[in-house]
């Protein structure tokens, strides 16, 4: 008999939560401070004429910038109109995510100058093709949801590399992209290459299918190619992650709840000039928070504070409802090891567990500099594992099992009880690569560790032959965009190989 039970309370999921809501609204005050005491320097004039147009204060001009000071009420205007839920599609509306609270996506990092080759072990620059193979490898991850490059493309030209970078990702998966662009010029080209994929702008409007990475400069400046891509995102309905990555000790205070308060800064001054220009306009903020080694002066990628700081600052997203981009999956290793599963497991389910909603950097090992194809296989299978946890245990009368157990009765075995059939499948996580098997088996399938079979996995995965996501019409209008762009910068290209 079922009982009925008044003021019963359940978990759906297991709960993360690192800051109180008196200390969030503490940092995002002490932000407000900084944003109208301290201010921030723009270096784009646009942007300053942007920003004194809603009522903020500018002074102290120099030749390339100005100090602009942004007052509260300014602030608390542009939250009423900034969304709280962003969505993007691939380009063939398969794939989607709806970022707003609690919603966990994946995916990967961007622009690595180094990739560990797959075949040869060894470490090299980034290459089309190695961009476009990571890119198929995100595609038959089933946990991976979006895909940045995770490498630069360092064989074709040097100032519109973004336009063939995302050319070799749409080549590869059909999942949403968080692309970079080295500029708004940049930035047009990628749109008007989705504009051809999608089947032009209304459709595009109907769904984005990538959205833009810029990044500010810590501490609390904005460059010009920053708010220039800031600007025309917002103006041509491209999603922004305006994501500082503050780094503490050296550029932001080494106190975590310092670099907190400088990051907010950093990324409401993204939001106030987004809602100026376009109310409504789809931002993300987050970023990479982290510490600087002091014994070594390196960015860490797998230190516990990173994963702290991004937890904190997914709780004050989560008080701000504007969706988060949080970091995880990644690790300070030089190859795919016990150290890099290690730290990713650490920040993965740190970042699931608080409900962080655009996760990067998925595949980054050498603190940011080098991909690696094995440590987003192994991180696909981590986030699984962790998505299991995220699960929770229900309780109710069918999953308490008390009918069963008196039918089973002591000394018997479940093993052919019904109930244990209709459950097994969805209540025990079974894994794809973590082996379980006993000694002798392990030995019979070749005693192989598990680094050997994650790289199985990534060589199967890249010489399984696939269909073309591109036809051969639309990869000649798409690189047609590209060679026009290396045309019309190629005295550029010059001057670099005359300064190399």
């Amino acid at each position: 008999m079922q009982v009925h039970r008044t003021n019963y309370q359940i978990n759906e999921t297991p709960t993360l939560q690192v800051l109180t809501e008196d200390q969030i609204e503490a940092i995002y005050y002490a932000a407000l401070r900084v944003l109208y005491e301290t201010g921030v320097r723009v270096y784009d004039k646009e942007g300053v004429e942007v920003a004194y147009s809603g009522g903020a204060i500018v002074e102290d001009k120099t030749d390339e910038s100005h100090l602009v000071q942004i007052p509260h009420w300014l602030v608390e205007k542009a939250r009423v109109t900034v969304p709280s839920k962003v969505v993007l599609a691939g380009f063939d509306r398969k794939y989607r995510m709806e970022l707003y609270k609690n919603q966990i996506y994946f995916g990967g990092g961007s622009d690595t100058p180094f990739t560990l080759d797959p075949y040869t072990g060894k470490r090299r620059r980034t290459t089309y093709r190695d961009v476009k193979n990571i890119a198929r490898l995100a595609q038959a991850l089933p946990n991976l949801n979006f895909h940045m490059s995770l490498g630069i493309t360092q064989d074709t030209a040097v100032s519109t590399y973004d336009r063939w970078q995302y050319l070799a990702m749409v080549e590869g998966t059909s999942k949403p992209i968080n692309v970079t662009a080295v500029d708004a010029e940049g930035l047009g080209d990628i749109l008007e290459m989705a504009h051809i994929l999608v089947g032009g702008k209304e459709e595009w409007r109907k769904g984005p299918t990538f959205s833009i990475y810029i990044e500010p400069v810590s501490p609390l400046s904005h460059t010009k190619e920053v708010v220039q891509k800031l600007l025309f995102a917002t103006d041509n309905d491209i999603p922004c992650v305006y994501t500082p990555c503050p780094l503490a000790g050296a550029t932001a205070p080494t106190t975590l709840a310092g670099l907190l308060v400088q990051s907010l800064a950093e990324s409401l001054f993204g939001i106030v000039i987004s809602q100026i220009r376009k109310p409504g306009a789809q931002i993300i903020i987050g970023g990479l928070m982290s510490n600087m080694d002091m014994k070594t002066a390196t960015y860490t990628y797998g230190s516990p504070e990173m994963a702290l700081m991004s937890a904190g600052y997914t709780d004050i997203t989560k008080w701000l409802r504007v969706p988060m981009y949080e970091t995880a999956g990644c690790s300070d290793a030089k190859l795919f090891d016990e150290q890099s599963v290690m730290e990713a497991t650490i920040n993965i389910s740190t970042a699931a567990l608080i409900g962080g909603n655009m996760i990067h950097d998925v595949g980054y090992l050498d603190s940011g500099l080098t991909s690696s194809m094995e440590q987003m296989v192994a991180a696909d299978e981590i986030i699984d594992m962790v998505k299991r946890i995220l699960r929770g245990i229900p309780v109710n009368d069918d999953t308490m099992a008390l009918d069963v157990m008196g039918a089973v009765g002591p000394s018997g075995h479940f093993m052919e009880h019904n109930h244990t059939y209709n459950h097994f499948k969805n209540e025990i996580w079974r894994p794809k690569l973590i082996d379980r098997q006993n000694w002798e088996d392990w030995t019979h399938c070749g005693s192989k560790r598990y680094g050997e079979r994650v790289h199985d996995r990534v060589i199967k995965i890249l010489e399984t032959e696939t269909e073309p996501l591109l036809n051969e019409a639309t990869y000649k209008e798409l690189s047609r965009i590209c060679e026009l762009a290396d045309t019309r910068h190629k005295d550029e290209e010059l001057d670099v190989k005359m300064f190399v």
